[in-house]
């Protein structure tokens, strides 16, 4: 049966990350419409989409919640996994990190989307 899901697409190795619980925070400019974000699918992918309509193929990696979002603070860099701290950016809590093993593969798109997965 297939199974809607939402997903977001994150680059490797971040999503990886995520799936060892390193990364608990995913750090982005715009948060979801809706808190908290249940059985969300973290799509790991090998680039930046940085266009609308840009994609990539990927792999489901992990399913995971969001339960809230806050503005991302300057000691949060270790648990977001980043390189560098910059003002303005949003902090995501990821919590409840269930490993999708093997990773299926489906495509990585822009923002939150809509991917199909057979149960």
């Amino acid at each position: 049966m297939l199974k809607q899901y939402t997903a977001l697409s994150i680059v490797a190795p971040n999503a990886e990350r995520i799936v060892k619980k390193i990364k608990t925070l995913e750090v982005r400019s715009w948060q979801p419409e809706m808190l908290p974000l249940k059985d969300l699918r973290i799509v790991e992918n090998q680039h930046f989409l940085l266009n609308d309509g840009d994609e990539d193929v990927g792999f489901a990696v992990a399913l995971v919640d969001i339960e809230s979002v806050h503005p991302w603070q300057s000691d949060e860099v270790g648990a977001a996994c980043a390189t560098y701290w910059a003002e303005g950016y949003l902090a995501w809590v990821i919590r409840n990190i269930r490993p999708i093993d093997p990773p299926i593969q489906v495509m990585a798109k822009r923002k939150l989307y809509r991917i199909e997965l057979m149960l």
